[in-house]
């Protein structure tokens, strides 16, 4: 799309008055002040708007997320609990669980299965046992083994009535044209070893099940992954929701993998699945607290997401915390956590941010009056004294980039609102890498009313980083008894 076309579907669902704009298209990280989707998201924001947009999906490299405005909910996309498993059975009655998703019964029928030299006879044996393009042509009515991934298309126009395809690491199974299942290695060996071995080799693929992930939930590898190359101290992705294996709606005008088949809903995968699950959270909060800002509702997003177990086993009991053991690249993975929206809509304190707020955190950053007037929709003056360090932009997370050489303290200054009951007192909690020494000022907050502001202070010692390379995190909790 066109800088045109995205800033005037912007200009639309503002005139529209909608409350939620969610958007699942990226380009490279520029400047906001040139890029389309954070202009017309800026101009949504001072309406009331709330913007969801996908992070990518340019694989886990750090440094790869995309939308990365603060004033845009960034979304990483992750695995549900559920598992889809397709069993291959040998001829001797061994079954063995593989990966894909196939919805074709072939009602336990045993077909001759066809290996290197009984799939081909104009390929050498291992282009054939490869299943290499143009090799498969004595496979009519069988079952084919592939030692590696193949173009299932060349099967099925081969005539070939499924493949097993050998794949250690799937992170998406998908549909295909014919019956397809994807064994890891112990699997596939213990496979291939049947077909060398028995005189007359057969066996079937079955319908596709589903289990339960009890890995889950973790970050997909294609999910783009931080830190922010645009604003290092604001991190991204916000927050993470369901993006694997999405039962989707979809054109009927688009391909699917059987040829001519159309479909209204299709299995689709990526952040562009993960994105509309946070702007319908948002949504969702937004019909109990229509008066809430866009970073109301940000804050209420990323402050309740399910956070991790791994290096906090003090939160085990959130119903659903990040598998930090399966993303090394931890917050730069999944941000704030795993959505939770029934959660955020009592999420007891925000962190709010205003439009002047963005504005003059992009002065610090000595944006051009042009620049800055582009997003603001009019001339907005600069002084040295509304400033707004990047670091200090009153975000809900925190985040540093800082030199493993530095030893000076990293402080962080902010202000919550009380959106829960009267007379509310709120305790901080500290838990994470015992490396990191860190103190809050004050521990305690107390609220008269709803509506009333509290500032606070955490500072980290310069001295307990020492040493410390990549990334080293740990968790604030505000507790009121009730809400966290």
């Amino acid at each position: 799309c066109n800088a045109a076309s995205l800033l005037g579907a912007f200009d639309d669902a503002i005139a529209d008055g909608v409350d939620v704009i969610t958007i699942s298209i990226g380009g490279g990280v520029v400047k906001v002040d040139v890029d389309p989707i954070a202009i017309g998201s800026f101009h949504a924001m001072t309406k009331g708007i709330v913007t969801t947009a996908s992070s990518g999906n340019d694989g886990s490299k750090l440094g790869n997320a995309r939308n990365v405005a603060p004033w845009i909910i960034s979304v990483a996309a992750g695995y549900t609990d559920r598992k889809f498993v397709t069993t291959v059975v040998n001829g001797d009655a061994i079954a063995l669980p593989g990966k894909s998703i196939n919805d074709f019964d072939l009602e336990g029928q045993m077909y001759t299965l066809a290996y290197g030299k009984t799939a081909s006879n104009n390929c050498t044996e291992e282009q054939a046992r490869r299943c290499a393009s143009g090799c498969l042509n004595t496979v009519q009515g069988k079952i084919v083994v592939c030692d590696t991934w193949n173009n299932v298309m060349e099967s099925r126009e081969a005539g070939a009535v499924g493949t097993i395809l050998h794949i250690n690491v799937v992170d998406i199974p998908g549909p295909d044209p014919i019956p397809v299942a994807v064994l890891n290695d112990t699997n596939y060996e213990a496979f291939r070893s049947y077909v060398l071995t028995s005189p007359n080799p057969r066996g079937t693929i079955l319908r596709s099940k589903t289990v339960k992930d009890n890995d889950a939930p973790f970050v997909a590898s294609f999910s783009s992954r931080g830190p922010n190359t645009l604003f290092s101290d604001i991190m991204k992705p916000d927050i993470t929701a369901p993006g694997v294996n999405i039962l989707a709606a979809y054109s009927p005008m688009s391909p699917t993998a059987v040829p001519g088949q159309s479909m209204d809903y299709y299995f689709m995968s990526g952040t562009s699945m993960a994105c509309p699950h946070v702007g319908g959270a948002a949504a969702y909060i937004k019909t109990f607290h229509p008066d809430w800002s866009p970073s109301a509702v940000k804050s209420a997003i990323m402050t309740t997401g399910n956070y991790q177990i791994y290096l906090f086993p003090s939160r085990k009991k959130e119903p659903w915390p990040m598998n930090a053991s399966k993303n090394a690249e931890a917050e730069f993975a999944y941000g704030s956590g795993h959505v939770n929206p029934t959660a955020a809509v009592h999420p007891g304190l925000v962190y709010e941010i205003s439009k002047e707020d963005y504005l003059n955190m992009l002065c610090s950053l000595d944006y051009s009056a042009n620049g800055i007037s582009i997003l603001a929709g009019g001339a907005f003056t600069c002084s040295k004294e509304s400033k707004v360090n990047v670091r200090d932009l009153n975000y809900p997370s925190m985040t540093a980039k800082v030199s493993a050489s530095s030893s000076s303290d990293i402080t962080f200054s902010r202000t919550v609102t009380n959106v829960g009951k009267d007379g509310s007192t709120y305790k901080a909690k500290l838990s994470g890498d015992p490396k990191l020494n860190i103190k809050v000022d004050p521990e305690t907050l107390s609220f008269e009313s709803s509506g009333d502001k509290k500032s606070f202070t955490v500072t980290v010692s310069g001295n307990s980083l020492a040493g410390i390379s990549g990334i080293v995190s740990a968790s604030l909790v505000w507790s009121d008894g009730s809400h966290n």
